[in-house]
């Protein structure tokens, strides 16, 4: 039985994801990707995993460098998200739409961040047209700022969240009173 892959392409884009913007250097030049296909693996040792399509050439270079960085997008970082995520933008000089510093291992991180981290490359799997790259997560920053809404994907749309009075935790305790 095989999978209608309109139907798997719609279904898929109902689950609502974060975004995040992975980024590499190579050679002296920087590599960049807007990824939804990211989350954390472990703990313990702290391990997070972002999925590149093999035909990307942001693919060739972060398997090359063995290290990246992860910007955790807030609700400010839409424009830039879309720049990323678009096929064919120049490679010299892509970072000059956006704010960013280097972090302690000299990859790129924007300033429309909610969170940072720095990683190794730990182990890469055959994920299909994707690698899924895991990486040690080396280290890790969250904003100071009260910026606190963070970018949203769902059908091919950004969005943010509406907060809501209940809470996992709130939820719980009310399931066991």
């Amino acid at each position: 039985m095989s999978v209608d892959q309109h139907e798997f392409r719609a279904a898929l884009g109902r689950f609502a994801s974060g975004v995040t913007v992975v980024t590499t250097v190579l050679d002296g030049v920087d590599h960049v990707m807007t990824a939804s296909a990211f989350t954390s693996v472990s703990l313990v040792p702290p391990q997070v995993l972002v999925c590149a399509h093999r035909g990307a050439r942001f693919h060739d270079a972060v398997l090359a460098s063995g290290s990246w960085g992860v910007t955790i997008l807030s609700d400010r970082g839409r424009a830039t998200s879309a720049w990323f995520a678009n096929r064919g933008r120049p490679l010299e000089n892509q970072l000059d739409k956006c704010s960013y510093r280097r972090g302690p291992g000299g990859v790129a991180l924007l300033d429309t961040g909610l969170a940072w981290m720095e990683c190794r490359t730990a182990a890469v799997h055959d994920g299909g047209d994707h690698s899924i790259i895991v990486g040690d997560v080396v280290w890790a920053e969250v904003t100071g700022s009260d910026v606190d809404d963070p970018l949203l994907y769902y059908r091919s749309h950004y969005g943010t969240i509406v907060r809501s009075e209940d809470s996992e935790k709130t939820l719980l305790a009310e399931a066991d009173g």
